[in-house]
């Protein structure tokens, strides 16, 4: 049986540690995981801290970045090695929205709608973050969020407050395992 090459859209996120080599070291243990091919990472974005009672200046800001990738695993493989990733850097889960070395989101899987007690695809608020949405239009200026439209269209109606993160080895546009169109 051949497995089915699905799409992904991965979202990552840091505001603890070393936040920009964290997540840059994730993406390239994705990229050369089994099942994992033509991982393409966006340019990293810094963003105001994310509360349940709305943007916190004061806490630690976050660095952010989106991959695109093809994948062969089945959903949940895919969270299962997503959240060894996130163990493997440290990620403890507490508190709801709360600091972290690490996070990773699956946004996209395919063209697919999957809602279980572990897993909601697409994700159920990336077109209301700009942390995701603007690092994704970095990557790809004609994204389309499945079932909410245009990428870019989303970003110019909540507003975009992330800035660019100036990476001393450059965007990681390419990590292996395929070729990039950006």
């Amino acid at each position: 049986m051949i497995a089915q090459v699905v799409p992904i859209l991965l979202a990552f996120g840091a505001n603890l540690g070393d936040r920009g080599e964290t997540i840059r070291a994730a993406q390239r243990e994705l990229a050369g995981a089994p099942g994992i091919a033509g991982f393409a990472a966006s340019p990293l974005r810094e963003t105001i801290a994310l509360t349940p009672q709305g943007p916190d200046p004061d806490a630690p800001r976050y660095l952010n970045g989106v991959a695109t990738a093809e994948t062969t695993l089945a959903p949940h493989a895919l969270l299962d090695l997503l959240q060894s990733v996130e163990h493997a850097h440290g990620r403890v889960r507490g508190a709801h929205w709360g600091d972290r070395t690490l996070d990773i989101d699956l946004i996209l899987f395919g063209g697919r709608v999957i809602k279980d007690e572990r897993l909601t695809v697409p994700h159920p608020r990336g077109h209301e973050r700009d942390f995701v949405l603007s690092p994704w239009l970095d990557l790809d200026p004609s994204a389309v969020l499945m079932g909410h439209g245009r990428v870019s269209e989303l970003l110019a109606r909540i507003g975009d407050t992330t800035s660019p993160l100036d990476e001393p080895s450059g965007p990681a546009t390419e990590t292996g395992g395929g070729t990039s169109d950006g």
